[in-house]
């Protein structure tokens, strides 16, 4: 028999760590499923277990390292009550009642476990340049977020790679803490908006290094160099700086809930308009799994104290009826 959960949290990181802390201290005895871990940003705890320093999350004015927070975030769920797997889900039925959830092999006729209500949260993960040292080096020169990690580079020479609005918009923010900001773009133009191009044009701190890819990163501990190839004349050369922001998009974790929940076309799981609900009733959603906008710890933990709040009224209604 499927063991039963009044909520299954699908997902960890500070969305669904955050809920699991409002469901457990509604007495809801969650359960959470944190993923498995492993060398990508889909582990549990999500992408602050990739991060050293984390400086802009409230109430830690010295500053907080990413794993500790995380740790943090944890101890609390399980404090109120939250029971943490660390597993990863291998397929769910979310159109029957209750809810489905296979651990392991999803061949398995019986899921294991059932659940009255579902959170899902379980991330988006950056999409990075697959080159060797390249995990070992994130939070060491290499990141996904300018809002997070542009101030450690004050007064620095530093790279943004991709093309795209999301690359000039983090060009255009760190030219705010660094010397010099090169766009490494592998065509000759960019493919941002226009008004996006012309910002970054006119700011006399941005350069571009057009028709080029990083093909190695120079540095054991830290990021010190990147090589770079010419794509027209396939030539290498170095370039020397000190920090690399990786900017080709991200990738929403929801290949287990396709062709059951509503997806926008980026892959992101709809919810209805100020709220964390989705097209299936009872199923709600949180954090970057859903957030293609903002993409930071403390909107995650936020949109996943409105899940927790959402499935615990929604509970309420069932029970009442």
């Amino acid at each position: 028999m499927p063991d039963h959960k009044e909520v299954v949290i699908i997902g960890s990181g500070p969305a669904g760590l955050t809920a699991g802390i409002y469901t457990a201290r509604a007495s809801l005895s969650p359960l959470v499923i944190e993923g498995e871990p492993s060398s990508t940003s889909d582990q549990p705890g999500g992408q602050l277990m990739l991060t050293t320093e984390v400086e802009n999350y409230p109430g830690f004015p010295s500053g907080i390292m990413g794993p500790e927070l995380m740790s943090n975030f944890r101890s609390q769920a399980e404090r109120f009550g939250a029971s943490l797997l660390t597993k990863k889900v291998t397929k769910v039925n979310l159109l029957t009642t209750p809810f489905e959830i296979w651990i392991g092999d999803p061949s398995v006729a019986e899921p294991t476990f059932t659940a009255s209500s579902v959170i899902v949260s379980t991330g988006a993960k950056a999409l990075m340049l697959d080159l060797p040292n390249e995990i070992e080096l994130v939070g060491h020169g290499i990141s996904t977020c300018a809002t997070c990690d542009g101030f450690f580079f004050r007064d620095q020479e530093i790279a943004v790679v991709g093309g795209g609005d999301s690359a000039v918009e983090e060009a255009i923010f760190l030219s705010r803490f660094a010397s010099k900001v090169t766009i490494i773009h592998r065509r000759d133009q960019l493919r941002a908006s226009k008004i996006m191009q012309d910002r970054a044009f006119s700011n006399p701190k941005i350069e571009f290094l057009w028709n080029h890819e990083v093909t190695e990163y120079v540095g054991d501990t830290k990021l010190e160099s990147v090589t770079v190839r010419n794509l027209i004349h396939n030539s290498q050369s170095n370039l020397q700086i000190s920090g690399l922001f990786i900017a080709i998009g991200h990738t929403p974790n929801t290949s287990i809930f396709e062709d059951q929940l509503s997806l926008h076309e980026n892959g992101y799981i709809k919810t209805e308009s100020d709220s964390s609900r989705t097209n299936i009733d009872g199923v709600f959603a949180c954090g970057d799994v859903q957030d293609f906008t903002y993409r930071q710890a403390i909107t995650a933990a936020g949109s996943g104290c409105m899940a927790a709040i959402d499935a615990e009224r929604w509970l309420e209604e069932q029970h009442a009826e």
